[in-house]
């Protein structure tokens, strides 16, 4: 069957230079004016104004895990403590026969200092675990506490740390490595409760025009389950139709004694069409906002460096060997020193591994050209780049000056060369790469965003390091494609037709509009999976 794409224009390559593309047989066929193209028999799929682009990849994401807590108590589609308190009563209410309650989406910002209260939790029935928007941190009840043995006697964990008050006693919240000492007691989802989650997932990502995309923790973390099994079934029945990358999880807590089970968990998704177990994330620190994320220089006013949860000269070693057996290595590293101490690890692996570094917060100057000099490719979650609540009260503050100016430096990274790539950390942030483009164009925030009504959000964050559209949905397409080693991610000939129609062209939008964007169909493999009613 052909289908004929035209009645807008299409980013290509070499630009938005095209104006129609011939798909057979589920491969982009033709690429090119449409009076050439339409000679031959098809079918029509009228852009009527809008922008034909590649499916959207997205280079860091979680879905099963946000698949989960769109079922459970979602606190991300509301904000502050009065809301949280009556989403959560209500969810209480209406699942009485559940022994916890469990979910997550809170904000730090919500809070004094960032830091939520088990006695804000009183009025349950029951124990709750509830895991902040950034995965970092969970707020927990007094219930959940006394189940789990906490006492002000209870030892932070090597990579975590349990908030206290003045006299010892545990507030509530536990940061990183912490959360698992509930995290782990909480009722596990079965095997079709992952699948659901997955399915749900997959529909919100093809709405968005994400038809591909790395599964950032694949693998036991903070008290989620092993996603393996789930991404091997889905893609043997069918049910995946995304094509997707996992990055199987490196424990923190253990050495080179798991490659043998790296190996043999890699191997178990040999075969799969949709699904490939290819890479390894290794989590280097933790964030700015609770002051786990590593830093060269003392964070000012409460000093303390963060945490390098694997030691550098280890790491070194990890990395080594997981490119000598062909892995590639996704590591998530916040602060400057983690960004060094990732950058170190990878001097002489092979750039042929397409090893990349996520989040990459703060990058030391002297770093930045690094990238491009070892063929590492810098993953970036535009999203986080602007004035809004966590950065202008939990961040900028602690950070002072120069670092505060070294924060998500896109622009450098470009102009030196640096291959990028991009992602959303969904269900830490927004998973609509449109929203991200915005950002990472603008540097404010989209006006339709919960943080839009914020003082500064309008306020250009380092606005020198903006990136021009062209760039920004490349490293959404072709950027996270190459990472992924998927055929998509280009409008091209020969290519699978895993293609986006957007309901307008944000190249002939003011930038300051691209947010208005919206995705009106999504195509994989040249066969509708989504259209927006």
């Amino acid at each position: 069957m052909n289908i004929l794409f035209r009645g807008g224009r299409v980013f290509t390559p070499d630009g938005v230079v095209a104006e129609a593309v011939l798909v057979r047989d589920g491969v982009i066929a033709a690429v090119g004016p449409e009076r050439d193209l339409a000679r031959l028999p098809h079918e029509t799929v009228d852009l009527d104004g809008g922008l034909l682009t590649p499916g959207f990849i997205d280079a860091h994401m979680h879905p099963v895990q946000a698949g989960l807590e769109r079922a459970k108590c979602d606190l991300s589609e509301v904000f502050g403590l009065d809301a949280y308190v009556e989403a959560i009563a209500t969810y209480a209410a209406k699942n009485p026969d559940k022994a916890w309650v469990d979910g997550g989406g809170w904000d730090m910002s919500a809070f004094p200092n960032g830091l939520p209260h088990r006695d804000q939790l009183g009025f349950l029935d029951r124990p709750a675990y509830l895991i902040q928007r950034d995965h970092h941190a969970a707020w927990v009840n007094g219930r959940a506490l006394e189940l789990a043995g906490i006492t002000a006697a209870t030892p932070d964990p090597p990579d975590g740390r349990i908030e206290r008050d003045a006299g010892g006693a545990p507030t509530g919240v536990l940061h990183e490595g912490a959360m698992e000492l509930v995290g782990l007691l909480t009722p596990r989802p079965s095997a079709q409760d992952l699948l659901d989650a997955l399915a749900r997932a997959q529909e919100h990502l093809f709405s968005l025009g994400i038809t591909g995309w790395q599964d950032a923790i694949v693998g036991s973390y903070a008290g989620s389950d092993d996603q393996l099994p789930t991404y091997v079934a889905a893609a043997g029945s069918g049910l995946l139709r995304a094509r997707v990358v996992g990055a199987l999880w490196w424990d923190r807590t253990r050495g080179l004694d798991q490659i043998p089970g790296l190996l043999e968990r890699r191997a178990a998704a040999d075969g799969l069409d949709r699904f490939r177990a290819t890479s390894v994330k290794i989590m280097q620190d933790g964030i700015t906002e609770n002051f786990t994320a590593a830093t060269l220089e003392p964070y000012c006013l409460c000093g303390g460096t963060g945490l390098s949860y694997v030691d550098p000269v280890e790491l070194k070693r990890y990395v080594a060997e997981l490119d000598r057996h062909g892995f590639q290595v996704h590591v998530h590293a916040i602060g400057e020193r983690a960004v060094r101490e990732a950058l170190d690890g990878f001097e002489g692996t092979n750039p042929a591994n397409r090893h990349h570094i996520a989040h990459l917060q703060i990058i030391e100057p002297s770093d930045v050209p690094r990238f491009a000099a070892l063929g590492v490719t810098a993953n970036l979650q535009p999203l986080w780049a602007t004035h809004h609540a966590q950065m202008d009260e939990l961040t900028l503050p602690f950070l002072g000056e120069p670092r505060a100016s070294w924060q998500y430096p896109f622009a450098d990274l470009v102009a030196h060369g640096a291959r990028c790539c991009a992602g959303s950390d969904w269900p830490v942030s927004d998973a609509d790469p449109l929203q991200g483009m915005h950002v990472a164009v603008n540097r404010t925030e989209p006006g339709g965003s919960v943080h839009a009504r914020y003082p500064t959000a309008q306020t250009p964050f380092l606005p020198g390091q903006r990136l021009d559209l062209a760039t920004a949905m490349t490293a959404y397409t072709a950027g996270s494609a190459w990472i992924n080693r998927s055929p998509a991610g280009v409008v091209e000939p020969g290519r699978p037709a895993d293609l986006v129609v957007l309901d307008r062209d944000p190249f002939e939008l003011p930038p300051g509009d691209l947010w208005t964007t919206r995705v009106r169909m999504t195509f994989v493999d040249g066969e509708p999976v989504h259209e927006r009613g």
